[in-house]
């Protein structure tokens, strides 16, 4: 039930971190797997051609590229497209009472906007092919909670919750499931900044039942799952992997 083997996975922002652990592991079940990124994914395209799957990078930035155009590529390299991982994140660290436009909107349009969209591009492909598919959304502990200084990045996981939810209320009718996994504190680049401080970083692992970081390989049990057919009557779910984070 969790053989992936023939599937193609679409990633994005599996360069680093949580999305190249995710493109690992699906590689490992069997997927072969389209990158979306910024940025040329080196070592996430060593690892994978070590597992003896395919990968295909696009360079794009979501926030401008044309979410139908990138779909188009993945099916014109591999003939279709069976699940969306979609991952590509930013923050913005500002006290709300000071925060910009700016750091508003280049959030929002990558974290809310672009999973829509691509979300979308990929349901239609779907479709056409007439066999269902897989969605999986990175959604946020602060899905769940507001978090300080974090404005921008709040509410749009927040938004990625709400649309999973949506997206799967219209589109199980075509056999697709949508869920998003909720990451607890992860060791990536965006909580470096935490991590680096001792005080906020004691703070964080004295909450965590677990008492650690999470690391990208914790995302590979979950990821495999909502992309297989052991989830198939798992849709709209948003599954914390958290170290019992929202349980203290």
């Amino acid at each position: 039930m969790f053989d992936l083997t023939g599937k193609v996975a679409i990633v994005t922002g599996c360069d680093t971190g949580l999305g190249q652990g995710m493109a690992l592991a699906l590689a490992q079940a069997g997927c072969d797997i389209a990158g979306i990124n910024v940025v040329a994914p080196t070592e996430t395209a060593q690892l994978i051609a070590g597992t003896g799957r395919r990968f295909f990078n696009i360079e794009a930035d979501l926030r401008g590229a044309d979410p139908v155009a990138l779909v188009a590529q993945v099916v014109a390299e591999y003939g279709r497209v069976d699940i969306l991982v979609n991952n590509a994140g930013i923050i913005r660290r500002a006290d709300a009472i000071e925060f910009s436009e700016k750091d508003w909107d280049d959030v929002v349009d990558l974290n809310l906007k672009a999973v829509f969209f691509m979300s979308q591009a990929v349901a239609r492909q779907f479709v056409k092919q007439g066999q269902g598919g897989r969605i999986v959304n990175i959604a946020s502990m602060l899905s769940f909670q507001g978090g300080i200084r974090v404005p921008s990045y709040t509410a749009s996981k927040s938004g990625v919750m709400g649309l999973t939810k949506l997206m799967a209320n219209e589109w199980s009718q075509h056999g697709v499931t949508v869920n998003a996994i909720a990451p607890g504190y992860m060791a990536t680049n965006n909580t470096a900044p935490l991590r680096a401080d001792p005080v906020r970083s004691k703070e964080i692992l004295d909450r965590i039942p677990a008492a650690r970081w999470g690391l990208p390989a914790d995302l590979a049990g979950p990821v495999v799952f909502l992309a297989s057919e052991a989830s198939a009557y798992v849709t709209g779910h948003t599954l914390a992997v958290d170290g019992g984070w929202l349980a203290r």
